[in-house]
């Protein structure tokens, strides 16, 4: 035992022989560091950037000496040193050999006015007492928005709303629309944390297939290198379409993406119901729900309704008609863990016919796409499923609990099944590949679509043509290079 720790003693002033703390004012001994180039993702104007952090190493044997530390620019990016906010006040700052040094930057720029991104950039210089000058670039997008809402909790009120295409919103709060809502197309309206919209008249969002509209959360920076803020849902609340009487909701080529919900409607009407349309939209990756329709009717045609980790797709009282729609429930399938929020045993769409109250339920599905890695990923709660109205034709479908009349032209998953139906319904970080719900080469989902349904839409989602063959099922179009 004796032997061995004299061993360890040694190997231990080895070590520290190898760091010596004497400065050399030797000019070709030089600094090292984490990046030539310390790039932040957007950052929004009068708002401030998360901390980025930089490393500089000392890789020789013997210390360094920092004798002075600047910004040639001095006003936009933020350093903090060992500590010290006040670059003026370092001097004679050691870095022993061998041993490195935290330095964290942030970043505020001012509003511009501008639409279009600014980039903005400065140097943080480093001066050794042997007279050497090291340097690493600075860099940063700065991108002008229209505040609605206070920061923290709280609610704003608008009589009427128009969200236009000139230059994102950041929304804070709970926001109250009373009136109409109208989003124009290429509108952007970024969601701070617990923030949420609520509708309670009429809503048109006419995004276009070009220019669609996005709302999304307003963290743009990074969770991991190679995985953005966007990727984890719950960054925001969601958005809430209420009423008590008839109302018109539109939703054209809409991208909700990764909040806690992405659209609920509810209503308390008996007769007439309020109506849904939403075309060419993507709802996707949301930590309770993708889509709730209670008491509304509804036409959803060429959307993708994705990764939710309980239900993609809630119906309960109303006629809602899904055409030509991908509902994929692979949320948290993953082998990196990002979600706050674990997937629920829930299948991806949920029919509720129980109800004793009016109205009733009627739901169907023409050339749709259901499917996840639950086993069961179609539940249609009915007291009486040969009695259940709704119909169901030319869908492929992840189900063993649907035996209706109207249900017998699909194609359904078996367990003998290898060929994916997705290109992409796993997510490898390390791959730098995001879901991808376009069909595989091969997929059984491919051609099964029946033609008369798919008549009144002649393109997917994407602009690519169904005309002159056979209609896959889902909302995107086989189409292969």
């Amino acid at each position: 035992m004796t032997r061995r720790l004299l061993f360890i003693f040694l190997c231990a002033c080895a070590l520290v022989s190898c760091r010596d703390e004497r400065v050399i004012d030797d000019p070709s001994l030089l600094l090292s560091f984490s990046c030539d180039t310390l790039s932040f993702d957007t950052v929004f104007t009068a708002q401030g950037s998360s901390t980025a952090q930089l490393m500089v190493y000392n890789r020789n044997r013997s210390a360094l000496l920092i004798d002075r530390v600047w910004l040639s620019g001095g006003k936009i990016f933020h350093v903090n040193i060992d500590g010290e906010q006040d670059l003026s006040r370092i001097d004679g700052l050691q870095i022993n050999g061998g041993d490195s040094l935290f330095v964290f930057v942030r970043v505020d720029i001012d509003p511009s006015g501008s639409n279009n991104p600014l980039l903005v950039s400065d140097v943080l210089s480093f001066h050794l007492s042997s007279g050497a000058t090291q340097g690493v670039r600075l860099e940063a997008y700065g991108q002008d928005v229209t505040r609605i809402g206070h920061t923290g909790c709280g609610r704003t009120q608008l009589a009427e709303c128009t969200f236009t295409a000139d230059k994102p919103y950041l929304l804070f709060d709970t926001v109250i629309v009373t009136g109409v809502l109208t989003v124009e197309a290429g509108a952007t309206l970024y969601m701070h944390s617990g923030a949420c919209l609520f509708a309670l008249g009429d809503v048109a969002m006419n995004g276009t297939q070009d220019a669609p509209v996005l709302i999304r959360g307003d963290r743009l920076d990074r969770l991991f290198d190679s995985v953005p803020y966007l990727y984890a849902g719950g960054s925001w609340n969601g958005i809430y379409l209420q009423s008590e009487t008839p109302r018109n909701y539109t939703f054209d080529y809409v991208d909700i993406l990764s909040g806690n919900v992405g659209l609920y409607c509810y209503s308390t009407c008996k007769e007439p119901l309020p109506q849904l349309r939403m075309n060419g939209c993507r709802i996707h990756n949301h930590t309770l729900y993708g889509l709730v329709l209670q008491h509304v009717d509804a036409l959803v045609t060429n959307t993708e309704i994705s990764n939710c980790a309980s239900y993609c797709v809630y119906c309960d009282g109303g006629k809602h008609d899904f055409v030509h729609s991908t509902v994929a429930s692979y949320f948290g399938y993953t082998d990196i863990r990002i979600q706050s929020a674990a997937k629920e045993d829930a299948a991806a769409v949920f029919i509720d016919n129980l109800g004793k109250s009016a109205p009733a339920t009627t739901t169907s599905f023409y050339n749709c796409i259901i499917t996840g890695y639950r086993h069961n990923q179609l539940v249609v709660a009915t007291p009486f499923d040969k009695f259940y109205p709704g119909i169901f034709i030319g869908n492929y479908l992840k189900t063993d609990t649907l035996a209706m009349p109207h249900a017998d032209a699909n194609t359904y998953w078996q367990k003998t099944d290898t060929v994916p139906v997705f290109r992409k319904d796993f997510y490898k970080y390390k791959e730098y590949i995001y879901y991808d719900f376009r069909l595989d080469t091969l997929s059984p989902a491919i051609g099964i679509g029946d033609s008369i349904a798919a008549l009144p839409y002649p393109t997917d989602r994407n602009g690519v043509s169904r005309a002159n063959r056979k209609p896959d099922a889902g909302c995107y179009q086989s189409h292969f290079d």
